[in-house]
């Protein structure tokens, strides 16, 4: 099938690629197209997903309740201590706010929260709506800031604004009001903070413990389990270490500028990635500490001794099998490129939500020929693709889960929702069980996929059968 055939809308031609059929180009990180239906967020629920983890803190959606709802407890990210993120607050504004303006509603929201659950800071999220009537948000938060002793830092986060990365910009300018006001005092030279990782299942924790046993230490994470103290002494590390590029970048690339800060960029996801992001941070200490490095490749030897076999039994299963990848960052699609080859499969779709050119040509150069890269698809070329490569599993969110189910094609979870980490050595053992599961689970003889296989007598024959077992004598 040609590009022109399955494109749905001819203004995306630019965003889909066919690897092999002409020089690569790719059309992104740009306005979603209207009617095109898209899987992309707003600003504000960009904003929202990344500074939502810190722990600590409240966090008032500043807008109509439907804002506060589609965002509540967006992500599965977990907390050692308090849980006060887990709680949604809005200012619930109604007609007359609108009218009359909403500033006074949020200064006694904001008194009311911080007088009753002491937060050791709160953030204020713009919505649309409030960008539209025009309350002094900046005004509001100074005021309370002063009056109740704690940060309460504004998030211009209103919808109108852009896309989902605008949210995550949104989201580094806010916390970056914070950095620079705690006391560095007794950081360690060999010190780490966590940007990009929001301790999904509790991710964040094997990610630390492997830094702990080459004798680093985590000052932040930013922001899984996130605290309001320790991203307040963050500037003390020696190095950013940043996992979801597209979320916390622009943080990275701030702290550079004004602390001299450096990073790097870095993957936790597949055996590759994981273990070169592991030696990417020990060669940076180095010449600090000489015996890193060593520590650093015990570790390794130590977990894959014990994820190689067991890696191997799946692969014999798998080898052959087709997968699908569709993600919010580009940084997650990579590994899953590399982690699906360790496992005998072959990706012949993978794109994301958010990528840039620079992600994208990297996905480019990793693919096989043939492979499928989309820039913010839509429910509809998702499908078409997903029919037309005949994949046995399809990799995504939430939002992709449902059409994956209705072509009868096996789902795997790579968002907010998962209850399994997914990454480090642990997490691909654990992504290779579920992918063995879903792409041979017996339920797949039941479903319509088996009759685009061209498997219609078989599967009409498995389908009589099965109601005959289930009829009384």
């Amino acid at each position: 099938m040609s590009l022109e055939q399955s494109v749905i809308f001819d203004e995306r031609k630019d965003q889909i690629h066919r690897k092999g059929d002409a020089p690569f180009t790719m059309g992104c990180n740009r306005e979603s197209l209207a009617g095109a239906v898209s899987q992309r967020a707003c600003v504000f629920c960009g904003s929202r997903v990344v500074l939502y983890p810190i722990a600590d803190a409240v966090h008032l959606v500043h807008g109509p309740i439907g804002c506060a709802s589609y965002t509540w407890d967006i992500r599965g990210a977990l907390s050692s201590g308090p849980a006060l993120h887990r709680l949604s607050f809005s200012t619930d504004l109604q007609e007359k706010d609108v009218i009359f303006g909403g500033e006074e509603k949020l200064y006694k929201a904001l008194v009311e929260l911080i007088d009753r659950h002491a937060p050791a800071a709160a953030f204020v999220y713009s919505t649309c709506i409030v960008g539209i009537i025009g309350d002094d948000l900046n005004a509001v938060c100074a005021r309370v800031s002063r009056e109740k002793g704690i940060p309460v830092l504004p998030v211009q986060s209103e919808g109108f604004k852009g896309n989902k990365r605008s949210g995550y910009h949104a989201a580094c300018k806010a916390m970056f009001q914070l950095m620079g006001k705690g006391s560095t005092e007794g950081i360690s030279p060999l010190s780490v903070n966590l940007l990009g990782d929001f301790n999904l299942a509790g991710e964040i924790w094997i990610i630390r413990e492997y830094f702990r046993q080459m004798g680093i230490e985590t000052v932040a994470n930013i922001t899984g389990d996130g605290r309001v103290a320790d991203i307040r002494r963050a500037h003390g590390a020696a190095l950013n270490v940043v996992q979801c590029s597209g979320a916390t970048m622009d943080l990275a690339k701030m702290m550079q500028e004004t602390f001299g800060t450096p990073f790097l960029r870095v993957s936790y996801f597949g055996v590759e990635d994981m273990a070169e992001s592991l030696y990417a941070v020990a060669r940076f200490f180095l010449q600090r500490d000489p015996a890193i490095m060593d520590r650093t490749r015990a570790l390794v030897r130590e977990e894959l001794a014990v994820l190689y076999p067991r890696l191997q039994e799946y692969r014999r299963a798998l080898e052959g099998k087709k997968a699908a990848i569709y993600v919010g960052g580009a940084f997650k699609a990579f590994s899953l490129v590399k982690a699906f080859r360790l496992l005998g499969m072959q990706v012949v779709l993978a794109g994301s939500q958010t990528g840039t050119e620079e992600d994208y040509q990297e996905l480019y150069e990793i693919t096989d020929e043939g492979t499928i890269i989309v820039d913010d698809s839509n429910p509809l070329e998702l499908s078409s693709f997903l029919k037309e490569k005949d994949v046995d599993i399809f990799v995504g969110g939430v939002k992709e889960r449902p059409i994956a189910y209705k072509l009868g094609v096996g789902f795997c979870d790579h968002n907010h929702e998962r209850k399994e980490p997914l990454e480090g050595f642990v997490g691909m053992l654990n992504f290779a069980k579920e992918v063995h599961s879903s792409v041979m689970s017996p339920v797949w003889r039941f479903v319509p996929r088996s009759i685009h296989r061209g498997k219609e007598p078989a599967f009409t024959e498995s389908l009589f059968k099965a109601g005959a077992e289930c009829r009384p004598n």
